[in-house]
């Protein structure tokens, strides 16, 4: 085939065409200044500090799945060693916790989400993910953003495993929101029309989490 010619009509070229005559998954994101790196309220630190709900749930790789449902042509139900054999990328991204510390330069390994969302094929009407994990954590995020060029579910963090109390063997990294929005210990996601508040969201946390706008709180 020419480079001129056009690609066979399918499902999946279609629906691409209509994500991009509509914008779906362009967040808007530029890059900014290094002296704008640093959202505001926060400051660097150089580990990595843990947080949960007080359980990091042990999960063995011969049972581990990532179900994805809903609002999808595809839905999947993988165990690791399909998800392994999913494409594996790399990426750079620096992190922002809503507890005020930010870290720069993380190396990260794993399946982009663009990637995953190739499989799947969102429906035109799904406009939010709802995230839960292994230990019963939810989080809610527009499709949009978790569609971004640099979100990641990420086995590996500078170049080893992630560790169980980083939300190992498996956990989303979406690095433009707040870090409780890049769930830890992911085990499903579901695609859905509507927004539907996560865990913290219900308890007062922003539907989005945006650090540059300091969306924190509900009120924010």
């Amino acid at each position: 085939m020419g480079d001129d010619e056009p690609l066979p009509e399918t499902k999946l070229t279609s629906t691409k065409r209509q994500w991009a005559a509509g914008g779906k998954f362009l967040t808007g994101r530029v890059g900014r200044p290094e002296t704008d790196r640093l959202p505001p309220g926060q400051h660097l630190v150089n580990d990595w500090p843990v947080l949960d709900l007080g359980q990091q749930p042990h999960i063995a790789l011969e049972t581990w799945r990532l179900d994805l449902t809903g609002l999808v042509e595809k839905p999947l139900s993988l165990d690791w060693t399909a998800f392994q054999s999913l494409p594996q990328s790399d990426s750079l991204s620096d992190i922002h916790c809503v507890t005020t510390w930010s870290r720069y330069d993380n190396r990260w390994h794993g399946v982009l989400t663009r990637d995953l969302l190739n499989r799947v094929m969102p429906k035109p009407e799904a406009e939010y993910v709802l995230l839960t994990s292994y230990d019963g954590y939810t989080t809610n995020l527009p499709l949009v953003d978790f569609a971004a060029e640099n979100a990641i579910l990420a086995t590996s963090w500078e170049r080893a495993p992630i560790s169980r109390a980083h939300g190992g063997p498996m956990r989303l990294i979406v690095p433009h929101l707040y870090l409780w929005k890049s769930a830890k210990w992911l085990t499903r996601i579901v695609f859905c029309a509507a927004d539907r508040a996560g865990f913290w969201e219900r308890n007062g946390y922003h539907m989005r989490g945006d650090p540059w706008l300091e969306e924190r709180y509900s009120g924010d």
